[in-house]
Order: C-alpha cells, then structure tokens, then sequence
C-alpha cells in the first residue's frame, strides 16, 4: 500500500510496487523454511512491534492502542518501531528471520512470500480462538495456508465504480447498485458511448491511471475483470491456460477499448472536480468525493463479464515474527489490538473496511443502510485464491510465494495492453515468465 502522490492514500494496495521484485522473488530460491512456530515464552515482559508508517492518522490510531495496551495490564510491555512505508516491505525482506520482532505487520499478498522464507510464525497457537473466529471470512482467506493462520487485519480493503448521478440522469443512464444487478461489460460500454454523447471531451471515466497501470494498482484494480471473465492469474499452480487463455484475452481487449474514454487524471481530481462521471477504484477515495458530490454520489459495482462481478481484497495485515521467544505475549497483544475499539479507532482514521465482524456490525460507513454497505456485501462473499466462482465476489490476491513474480508479470501486460500491445501476445508473454519462475523455484511449495 504506497502513498499516492497528493493527499490521498491507496488503502489496500501494497508495497511491493515500490519494492525491487527480484528481491522478494529470488530470496526464496534455495527452498524456504517454511512452516514456522514462535515460542511460547512466559508470556511477560517485553516485546517489540515493527509496523509501516502511513498516514498520520493510522500512525495516530496505532500509537494509541499501543499506549492503551500497555497501561491496562502490566505483564506485558509493547515496544513499537515505526518504519516509513516506503521501506517497510525491503526493510522486512532485508532482515534475517532472527533479528525480526515479536509482532510485525505486513502487507497481505507478501505473506506467503515471508512464510516461505521463515520470516513468519503461525498464528493458531499463540492468538484467541474468539480473535480468530471474529475474523472477517475475506480476511481469513489472505491470512490463510493450508488451514494454518499466519496474519490477521484490523481492516480490508475493496474495489467499485463511484458515479456522479448528476452525468448519469443526464446521459439517460440506468445503473447498478447492488451487487447482483451490475451492468454487464457490454451494458458498461453502452453506457460510456451514452456518457460521452453529453460531455464536451469525450473523456468520462476515471481508472486512476495516475497511480501506474504497471504498479500493484494494476493487478490490485484489474486483475478482477480477469476473474469475472472466468480466467485467473494461475491455475493449479501454472499461468499458462489461465492467464493466456481465450476468456482473459477477450477481456482485455474489452478492457483495451475503453481507453478512449479515459481521462488520465493526473492530479487525481478528476472525478472530485466531476470532469467524469466515473472513477473505477476503492473504499479510500469515499471521504474526498462524497465531500466534493455530496448527494449526487451513487457507489456501483464493477461490471460483469460473465463470471459474475468481481472485486479484489486484501490489505495491510498482523503476524508474530518466527524468531519471537515470546509468542504468548505476542497473542496476548494482537488479541488487544483486533478488539473492537482499536479496529473502530483504526478504520475510523482511514475510512477502510474494518476486518472483524463485530467491527463490521457497527461500522456507520459499512453496516446495513450505509453509503458503503455495497463494499461490505462484496467482501462478505469471498472467493479465497482459488476455485472462483459466479456466486462469489471478493477474490483474494494469490496466496503464493511466488506472488511478487504474477504481480509484476500481469501488471506489466496489463500495462502494454492498455497501450495498444496485443492482449495475446501480452498474457502469453506474462504467462511464460511466470511459469517459468516457478518451475525455478520447486512451484515455491511451502515445507
């Protein structure tokens, strides 16, 4: 989850766009360690917390539980380590499993990547039954490998079309709000040529190509038209047939013909300044356009290719370091900070879906009736990684520790796709990159 220039922040992308792929990659060439367990300790006395410095609201909400946690008990004592956002991910990928913290967050589809490599210890021994339990099905499906829990988050994340209401009534344009009512990709494209027969440049839509088609936004934004196509990044553990195959080449060319009616928003305002009527991206621009549309702002699902609408998920998330001697009070600490009030406080700061279902519950932007409730109901239908289906919405990135590899691939495809290169050639290219990674690396199967 990188900053995105200006004001305004991805909440629920990663920071592996900003991290050097070969880096995480091939730092699991040799075999991982695989399957860890933390010491269980004494359950007192210190331990240290790494976490990513974001925004300084989320900075604000976390020192503060971190504060609290300390004072209401004295067993344990937190020690918390901010690292700037923009090194977080090197930084964990840098340092030996031994010289790790008790507690680290990381961003979710790096996980398996850290469990390959022994970076990461289970969760299941050491955190609550009830901590786990309360966990959203969509966040347990990110922090999730072979029934085993190595992450869990205070908040989610997700993906719709917000529309100014205003430029849709005047085009004529019917529209979706809920979820199993989404324009199919055709009725999408009928109705950017109707949008565009009544604005003055013909540039109606939003994908936010200011944050870079060939970055996490790229696999994070659009690897959903993939999935409701019915293809998929990979297939039983290969992209080739999947990611090339017939019904994600057509996609994208779908995907490919839209360019025209894109505006390339680069200061980001596009929408806010209501230059378009549509923005294709997540949950965290809600505060900034229901400022600037007020009651002209209707929030859609993505279109429907044919698979069903789809969405992406998954965020920052919490896990005990493999090297902690302390696992107890690691648990006892990550059951303090995913109770309601810290996920309330922290969802609170910054507008993100929250990750417990209690949380959820309460939450005034995502309960039943709120302006958001239609992300909500996405991520209350997960996918998981694999066996996608039309019943489902919320897919989760692949849970793989060759993931930095399928990222990089796709997006960069995605990126010479919308370009003008040709979607074929471009997936096939991607898909042969990928497999061949992974044939290099023993399918990174996790010991």
């Amino acid at each position: 989850m990188t900053h995105v220039p200006g004001r305004h922040r991805r909440t629920g992308l990663t920071a592996l766009a900003l991290l050097p792929l070969v880096a995480l990659a091939a730092c699991g060439g040799g075999g991982g360690a695989g399957d860890t367990a933390a010491e269980e300790g004494s359950g007192k006395g210190t331990i240290s917390v790494w976490a990513h410095q974001g925004q300084a609201s989320e900075t604000a909400a976390l020192q503060n539980a971190v504060k609290n946690f300390n004072s209401s008990q004295k067993e344990v004592k937190a020690e918390l380590k901010l690292i700037p956002e923009n090194d977080y991910t090197k930084t964990i990928t840098a340092t030996d499993p031994s010289e790790l913290p008790d507690v680290l967050e990381f961003d979710g589809p790096t996980m398996a990547n850290f469990v390959y490599n022994g970076k990461l210890a289970r969760l299941d021994d050491h955190v609550s039954s009830k901590t786990l339990g309360n966990a959203t099905d969509a966040v347990r499906a990110q922090g999730e490998i072979d029934g085993k829990f190595y992450g869990l988050g205070m908040f989610d994340a997700g993906l719709g079309l917000y529309a100014d209401k205003k430029k849709l009534d005047a085009a004529g344009v019917k529209y979706p709000t809920r979820v199993d009512d989404a324009w199919t990709a055709e009725e999408f494209g009928k109705a950017l040529k109707a949008l565009k027969a009544e604005d003055s440049d013909g540039k109606v839509l939003d994908i936010s190509e200011q944050y870079g088609l060939a970055t996490e936004w790229g696999t994070f934004g659009f690897s959903p038209v993939v999935w409701s196509a019915g293809g998929a990044l990979l297939k039983d553990g290969k992209a080739e047939g999947a990611l090339d195959s017939p019904k994600t080449v057509a996609a994208m060319k779908t995907f490919q013909s839209w360019k025209t009616y894109v505006d390339p928003n680069t200061d980001g305002n596009a929408f806010a300044q209501r230059k378009v009527a549509l923005s294709w991206v997540g949950h965290w621009m809600y505060p900034a356009y229901s400022e600037a549309l007020g009651d002209d702002l209707v929030v859609l699902p993505l279109p429907d290719f044919g698979n069903g609408p789809k969405t992406g998920q998954g965020s920052w998330a919490w896990g005990i370091g493999a090297g902690s001697e302390n696992g107890k009070a690691a648990g006892t600490f990550l059951d303090y900070l995913l109770n309601d009030a810290n996920v309330g406080a922290m969802t609170k700061a910054n507008g993100a879906v929250p990750a417990t279902r209690t949380a959820l519950a309460k939450s005034e932007l995502y309960k039943e009736g709120g302006p958001l409730q239609l992300f909500a109901d996405q991520l209350a239908r997960p996918c998981g990684d694999s066996g996608i289906n039309a019943s489902c919405v919320a897919v989760t990135r692949p849970v793989t520790a060759g993931y930095p590899t399928v990222t990089a691939q796709f997006n960069t495809a995605l990126n010479s796709i919308y370009g003008g290169a040709d979607p074929q050639e471009a997936l096939r290219k991607a898909a042969r990159a990928i497999d061949r990674d992974f044939t290099d690396n023993a399918g990174y199967e996790i010991p």
